[in-house]
């Protein structure tokens, strides 16, 4: 086996060599690097946050569901939800409680009355109006993590090709044309290509896992509309 303290010798040394890279960079390499930097501590942030949010919602909708199907009336469903601070289904399940809860009308021969306050066709406008509102909400900052994922290769990709036509333009000018000559600014000028990869892949991945949880959640909102919408029918509305 080879030796520990060799191995971490060499990474060392490497890391040095890396450092050693970056310092050596010239003005255009750095504003490329510093921005796709930037593009990443900012993507990293959206997915760290994102992560947490669409955590919350997917045990709180699961709760929901739990509380949905035990619950004997939606009075009670809307009393019991109140806690659920994240689940966009008490948003939508809210937006409906008031039209489909009746409310009692003594008429003039003293009976009582069902009073209905909207048609089935308003009911359903209300609750995908704020089923929209939701999902809008969760989707919030995606399109920046989709912008990091397809922008941060080509901004990498421009300080490569930048970096290489600095050094060929040098090689161009020196009296000899060897490999040790041009290596140094050909691995510069890969760096950048190598800071975007490592802004766009985390972005992409995080971005397709998060449309299909939004995706998810969008479906779970369309089947409590169903429910709510055969609760009404099932009142004679």
């Amino acid at each position: 086996m080879p030796n520990r303290g060799l191995i971490a010798i060499m990474l060392i040394q490497s890391q040095v060599d890396f450092i050693a890279l970056l310092k050596g960079t010239g003005p255009i390499a750095r504003i490329v690097l510093f921005t796709l930097l930037v593009f990443s501590i900012m993507s990293w942030g959206v997915i760290l946050s994102k992560v947490l949010l669409l955590r919350k919602v997917s045990r709180e909708s699961e709760t929901f569901w739990k509380i949905f199907r035990k619950g004997k009336n939606l009075s009670e469903i809307a009393m019991a939800c109140e806690t659920l601070r994240f689940t966009p289904l008490v948003a939508v399940l809210n937006s409906a409680v008031d039209i489909l809860q009746p409310s009692a009308v003594h008429s003039a021969k003293g009976s009582v009355a069902v009073q209905t306050t909207a048609s089935p066709a308003t009911l359903q406008r209300m609750m995908q109006r704020s089923a929209t509102a939701e999902v809008t909400l969760l989707e919030t900052r995606l399109t920046f993590l989709a912008t990091t994922a397809s922008v941060a290769p080509f901004i990498g990709l421009f300080g490569t090709v930048w970096g290489v036509l600095t050094s060929f333009m040098g090689l161009s000018n020196a009296d000899t044309a060897t490999l040790r000559a041009v290596g140094p600014g050909i691995a510069e000028a890969l760096i950048a290509t190598a800071f975007g990869l490592f802004a766009a892949i985390p972005a992409v991945i995080a971005y397709n896992q998060f449309v299909y949880k939004v995706r998810s959640i969008a479906s779970q909102l369309d089947d409590l509309q169903a429910e709510l919408l055969a609760i009404a029918e099932g009142n004679g509305r």
